[in-house]
């Protein structure tokens, strides 16, 4: 019976440890907390008692350490408490540091906020488990943690909409595990990183609206995953890599509104891109005459450049073309009739040098 009670004992109190908070962890939750001011909701007014595990708003815990896992407060999300009063959240503060005493937390969340200002935690790179950095739209400032490589579990990093400035660190390309990554809409300068092709794992990269400069590395050619890369209104001189268009799934390009030259790898007409905008450049040259079946462009922009010659004829050929911008250029000759010519209005034409036929003037 003796054995048994024992027995019994350690069983019970295993599972307290599983099941409650653990007080460190409570500590770091209260210390984060406290650096935080959200007046509007009353989003941490369920952040009481002991038991962090259980009914604190955004706070999740781990089934087998019992410890702190996710942190998940959106200012935007589908809340009631959101939806009910009809307007998004507001938070002001800072991020504390407490938040990397949270030595199991998988995910990070805290988007949309507006307000929360301050830096990224640089200790934020010394959490082994994180997965998910989620700090989307708020008005953070600084630099982007240098020791961030060290994430090697982390799949998303989305940093967008804040004012952090700075070079992208040169670790940030150990992240071999990195999917998404969005940068946009901060103010980031300098080289993209030579060896961005080390993310092998990325599908989405994100880096528009920042103030990037030199050229776009090639390496990119290497992510096999890649479905989404958008640089766009940034400094970026140079041309575009040919090997691009050759990318298994990449299916958006934007480019637009840069310092590019050049002319225009024909692979890119003949490949799995379906969005692709150059518009905005100084690209210069004739038009690849080389569409076929295989192009298939929902939406086409190479508008405000310095392109010259005629309309390539085997534009008529490809599958699908939706939207098509070619205005602003130093075109010249008859537009070709038929399919997409003949759904396009006169804006997609106009501020060439001497374009003609429906649905501009006859020739």
């Amino acid at each position: 019976m003796t054995t048994l009670l024992y027995v019994s004992t350690l069983l019970l109190l295993a599972a307290l440890t599983v099941n409650g908070c653990p007080p460190s962890d409570r500590a770091a939750l209260l210390a984060f907390k406290a650096a935080l001011h959200e007046a509007r909701f009353g989003i941490f007014n369920s952040w009481t008692g002991s038991d962090c595990c259980h009914n604190w708003k955004g706070v999740s815990c781990d089934q087998e350490s019992g410890k702190v896992a996710d942190i998940n407060l959106r200012g935007e999300a589908q809340d009631p408490i959101f939806e009910k009063a009809g307007r998004t959240g507001y938070m002001t503060g800072t991020i504390s540091p407490a938040i990397c005493n949270l030595k199991r937390l998988s995910s990070f969340t805290l988007a949309d906020w507006k307000g929360i200002t301050g830096q990224i935690p640089a200790c934020i790179s010394s959490l082994p488990f994180l997965r998910i950095l989620d700090l989307v739209g708020n008005k953070l400032s600084g630099q982007i943690p240098a020791d961030i490589g060290r994430l090697h579990r982390l799949t998303v990093l989305n940093i967008a909409d804040n004012l952090v400035s700075g070079r992208i660190p040169r670790t940030l390309t150990n992240l071999s595990s990195l999917m998404h990554l969005d940068l946009r809409n901060n103010r980031l300068s300098g080289d993209l990183p030579p060896d961005f092709g080390r993310l092998r794992m990325l599908s989405r990269a994100l880096l528009s609206r920042n103030y990037f400069s030199g050229s776009i590395p090639s390496s990119i050619s290497k992510i096999y995953r890649l479905a989404d890369l958008d640089l766009s209104v940034n400094s970026l001189s140079g041309s575009i890599p040919e090997s691009l268009g050759r990318m298994a799934v990449l299916a958006t390009l934007n480019l637009d509104v840069n310092k590019l030259s050049g002319n225009i790898p024909a692979s890119l007409f003949n490949s799995g891109i379906s969005n692709l905008n150059l518009s905005r450049n100084s690209f210069e040259g004739n038009l690849p005459d080389v569409f076929g079946p295989r192009s298939y462009f929902t939406m086409l922009d190479l508008s405000y450049n310095n392109f010259r010659g005629p309309i390539p004829k085997s534009l008529s050929e490809a599958s699908y073309i939706g939207h098509l911008d070619l205005s602003h250029n130093h075109l010249c000759g008859r537009i070709p009739a038929g399919s997409p010519f003949d759904h396009l209005e006169a804006s997609s034409f106009v501020y060439n040098d001497c374009l003609c036929g429906k649905p501009l003037k006859a020739c």
